[in-house]
């Protein structure tokens, strides 16, 4: 059994988001296309994410993706920053398998809120 989180983090524009809404589907940032697979973020990485790569951007979302919606071989936990391990997405990121998603919003430490459900 992994010890791996089940749930990951996309931050997404307002306009991405709204893509998700209305087609049920996203298939990735511009960033995402040009590497083949969509980033996603841990918990313990998503403050640094935002800042490091939306850092001045306005009207943020996050969506808490359940990453055993996929196929095993959709998911990979591959080395990136710092030698961490993050999770990328080789597939759409679709709608059915978001779990929670809300406004990019911070805690009073200035770390990024996790988007609740219900």
């Amino acid at each position: 059994m992994s010890d791996r989180p089940q749930t990951a983090y996309k931050v997404l524009t307002a306009e991405q988001l709204s893509t998700l809404e209305r087609d049920g589907r996203f298939g990735g940032a511009p960033v995402d296309l040009a590497d083949g697979y969509i980033h996603l973020s841990t918990a313990a990485q998503l403050t640094d994410t935002v800042a490091r790569h939306f850092a001045g951007q306005d009207d943020l979302h996050v969506a808490a993706v359940d990453l055993s919606a996929y196929a095993a071989d959709t998911v990979r936990w591959e080395e990136a920053r710092g030698g961490q391990s993050f999770p990328h997405l080789y597939d759409v990121l679709l709608l059915d398998t978001v779990v929670a998603y809300g406004p990019l919003e911070r805690d009073g430490d200035g770390a990024v809120k996790l988007p609740v459900a219900g």
